[in-house]
């Protein structure tokens, strides 16, 4: 819906960031003064958080957290994008889980990580711990962690480090010893 004031500029709102005033009531002509004016002004600006939003979307998939920091940092009150997060997470724009699904098999490209380290990664993103469960289960059955992990332990056999720099090289990219174990035995490392 578009609102001009009276002094002339126009600006757009979305119903849903009003409480205040009834939708029914913008009418040509109409006026709206203290609380119901400011209601008009701050929907107007969750309106312009949720375009900037969708700009960002639009390039690549984003994340709650990291969507947040970039609004604040163009300049907008904390309290605008939540109000418009939350209405873009309730059409399905922004979500999440869906963000760990994509992030996982971007970062198997360059990255041979296993689930600990990529749960953590996932979690300094703030996102949910069910849907990182949810994401690494659907991840791990697509692509096998103990491949990743042959192929994280041949780059390490490849730059000739000894077997306990291979070793802790592989804890610190998140994978179980069991798993680390199980590869070198495959490999043809002895025990």
């Amino acid at each position: 819906m578009e609102i001009t004031t009276v002094s002339g500029p126009s600006f757009f709102i979305r119903t849903i960031y009003l409480s205040l005033v009834n939708p029914d009531d913008i009418v040509d002509g109409a006026e709206f003064l203290d609380e119901k004016e400011e209601e008009l002004v701050d929907a107007g600006l969750c309106f312009a958080v949720e375009q900037k939003a969708l700009d960002y979307l639009n390039r690549s998939e984003q994340y709650r957290m990291g969507l947040t920091a970039k609004l604040i940092a163009k300049g907008f009150a904390k309290s605008n994008i939540n109000r418009a997060l939350d209405y873009l997470e309730s059409k399905k724009y922004l979500d999440d889980r869906r963000f760990a699904g994509v992030w996982l098999r971007n970062r198997a490209i360059t990255h041979a990580e296993g689930r600990s380290k990529l749960s953590m990664e996932l979690a300094a993103r703030g996102i949910n711990k069910a849907y990182i469960t949810e994401a690494l289960d659907e991840f791990f059955e697509e692509i096998s962690e103990e491949e990743i992990c042959m192929r994280a332990f041949k780059k390490c056999v490849k730059t000739k480090k000894d077997e306990d720099k291979i070793t802790q090289y592989l804890l610190k990219n998140g994978f179980s010893i069991k798993l680390i174990q199980k590869v070198k035995e495959d490999y043809g490392f002895e025990k």
